[in-house]
C-alpha cells in the first residue's frame, strides 16, 4: 500500500459538530467544487453500510463503499481509479471543546500503485487544495452562527 496524501487541517467546531458536517456527503459540493453531486444510498446521513457515487465536474463517476466506520473518529471508504484500489481514511481528533483536528490519508494499491497514484494524488491533491479552505470556512462559520 502507497501513501498518496495526507492532509491535517482544523476546524473551529466541536469534534460530533465536524462529524455530523462531513458526515453529510451529499452535501459536500457546496465546498468541493470538483464535486457535481454524490448519490448516497442508503440516502441521508453516512453510514456502515454506505456506498455512493461521486459526480464530478469531469465526467468521471467513482463509486465508493464504506469499509470501516467508527462515530467520531474515523470512517475509510474505497474507490477505483483505472487499476488501482483507492482508500480514503477520514479521521477527527478533539482537540478541545471547539477545535477538531481533522486527517485525511488517501491510500493506493494494485497495479502501478506508486506510478498511477502519483498521477491521482497530483490532481486531488489540487482539488483538496482548493476545497479544504472552504470547508474549514463554511464549519467555522456554521459554528459562529449558532452562538
Amino acid at each position: 500500500m502507497v501513501t498518496l496524501i495526507q492532509r491535517k487541517f482544523t476546524v473551529g467546531v466541536p469534534l460530533q459538530k465536524a462529524w455530523e458536517h462531513l458526515a453529510r456527503v451529499e452535501q459536500w459540493p457546496s465546498w468541493a467544487a470538483h464535486i457535481k453531486r454524490i448519490d448516497l444510498e442508503p440516502p441521508g446521513q453516512l453510514g456502515a453500510q454506505s456506498t455512493g457515487v461521486i459526480h464530478l465536474v469531469n465526467g468521471m463517476k467513482p463509486v465508493f463503499r464504506m469499509t470501516e466506520f467508527n462515530p467520531p473518529r474515523n470512517w475509510k471508504w474505497v474507490g477505483a481509479f483505472l487499476w488501482l484500489t483507492v482508500i480514503y481514511d477520514h479521521q477527527f481528533e478533539q482537540l478541545d471543546a471547539e477545535h477538531t483536528k481533522l486527517t485525511w490519508i488517501v491510500q493506493a494499491t494494485g497495479f502501478g500503485a506508486s506510478v498511477l497514484g502519483r498521477l491521482f494524488a497530483k490532481i486531488y491533491r489540487g482539488n483538496l487544495g482548493k476545497a479544504i479552505p472552504l470547508l474549514i470556512a463554511e464549519m467555522n462559520a456554521s459554528s459562529a452562527s449558532e452562538q
